[in-house]
């Protein structure tokens, strides 16, 4: 089954990977800074190897972003991220895998959900 996992940050220190440019992350000593890095790389490695990457990307800063509603008929278009959230979504995987736990489990090793949040949605088929 395919899951979105979807990364937030804070749209204040935007700049990928979210999680080196997070006050948090920049007071962390370099080895350890070095160390996330390294986790991001070897987790995508792995999930590539395993064929369980379907997609990762990360997002535009939230100030490219637009909504775009129709109401009767008539379209309207705005700035900005569709909630005023201090967490913004900043990228997303797509991984193809058998259980939810599993899922779960990558969620948990992407290094921003030690800093803020990774959100696991079943994609519908």
């Amino acid at each position: 089954m395919k899951y979105l996992l979807l990364i937030h940050s804070n749209p204040v220190t935007w700049g990928h990977p979210s999680f080196l440019h997070t006050e948090e992350g920049r007071k962390l000593p370099k080895s350890a800074r070095e160390l996330l890095s390294a986790q991001l790389e070897k987790l995508l490695a792995e999930l590539t190897e395993r064929g369980e990457l379907v997609a990762a990307e990360p997002l535009a800063s939230p100030r490219q972003t637009k909504v775009v509603r129709v109401r009767e008929g008539v379209r309207a278009t705005t700035d900005g991220p569709y909630s005023e959230a201090k967490e913004q979504l900043a990228g997303v995987f797509i991984v193809d895998v058998d259980t939810p736990e599993r899922a779960e489990e990558i969620a948990a090793r992407i290094p921003e959900a030690e800093f803020y949040a990774v959100e696991v949605r079943p994609i519908a088929t």
